[in-house]
């Protein structure tokens, strides 16, 4: 807790303390309050620029002057380049091919360096290890990493402020960072919080790494939430998660798309990846205890993707 802290005042002035506003749709489903905690309101429209930051300021001179490099299906990618520019290093973000152009489009805004790098999180992976070790660079990871960890944990802390009666926490997984976070936080201040993970069914790393005991591989991962597909839980981030989530509610692209629907009805500009709390949550797949919070993770989304979903 004392690393998560310190993260918080390093982001102080750089992250945005967001919103937690209810959802009248979703509390109206489940018979308890439900509030979104508003990720998209970040500078980069995610969360992720709470553990990027957070990472990169920790790096000494040195390591900022040779620059960094990280791997990212497009929100971390923009968080790496936006840090970057503030403290003053060069980025290179490895992209998948079919990254979505407002990601692409939102990493050379801020600065950053594009290198299209395979199909999947593992590929990009050895692609920037092979970069970094070429020209020099410090590799930021996307979430399996205690600064990544720390730094993401600061949403989580805000909401135990923001909503003291909170009894659930409902939070999206990727690689594990923004839930390892949360973990982190309620274990420490408020373990009678139940932690609920949502994953896509086409990308059910978690699922698979708790019936195995350990993180496990998939062979492919598909969903219209593209930040929410890395084949494999992190080691770290598993070994945090592993003892405090309570459950995984799984959603597949038809409740994902209805959630974006909804979310639009109410005023907000979601992701598709953003919006798989709500989806769970409107799909009636998560048992809630007392008042609920959904983190809302990123609102990056193709205006043409939107406007197909919202219809």
């Amino acid at each position: 807790m004392e690393a998560v802290r310190q993260a918080a005042r390093r982001l102080e002035g750089v992250a945005v303390r967001t919103s937690l506003v209810e959802c009248s749709p979703l509390s109206q489903r489940l018979g308890v309050a439900a509030y979104l905690k508003c990720e998209q309101e970040q500078p980069i429209g995610a969360f992720k620029v709470r553990g990027a930051y957070h990472a990169i300021a920790q790096l000494t001179p040195s390591e900022r002057a040779a620059g960094v490099i990280t791997y990212s299906s497009g929100n971390h990618g923009q968080a790496v380049a936006f840090a970057a520019r503030r403290l003053g290093c060069r980025a290179v973000v490895v992209m998948p091919e079919h990254a979505p152009g407002i990601k692409v489009a939102g990493v050379k805004r801020l600065g950053g360096e594009v290198v299209f790098g395979g199909a999947t999180s593992r590929t990009r992976q050895e692609r920037a290890e092979s970069i970094a070790a070429e020209q020099g660079l410090v590799i930021i990871p996307p979430f399996d990493h205690p600064d990544i960890v720390a730094g993401q944990a600061t949403c989580t802390l805000e909401i135990l402020e923001q909503c003291p009666a909170i009894g659930t926490l409902v939070v999206p997984v990727g690689g594990g960072g923004l839930l390892a976070g949360a973990c982190t936080v309620v274990a420490a201040l408020r373990p009678e919080i139940r932690v609920v993970a949502v994953e896509p069914v086409g990308a059910a790393k978690l699922s698979a790494a708790l019936a195995a005991g350990h993180p496990v591989s998939l062979q492919n991962a598909r969903s219209l939430a593209d930040g929410l597909l890395p084949l494999s839980i992190g080691t770290l981030t598993f070994s945090i998660i592993q003892p405090v989530v309570a459950d995984v509610a799984l959603v597949d692209d038809e409740q994902l798309a209805g959630a974006v629907r909804v979310l639009h009805e109410t005023g907000l500009r979601v992701e598709p990846s953003g919006a798989a709390t709500a989806a769970a949550l409107l799909a009636g797949a998560v048992d809630v205890d007392g008042p609920v919070v959904a983190i809302v993770s990123g609102g990056n989304v193709d205006d043409a993707v939107f406007h197909q979903l919202v219809g």
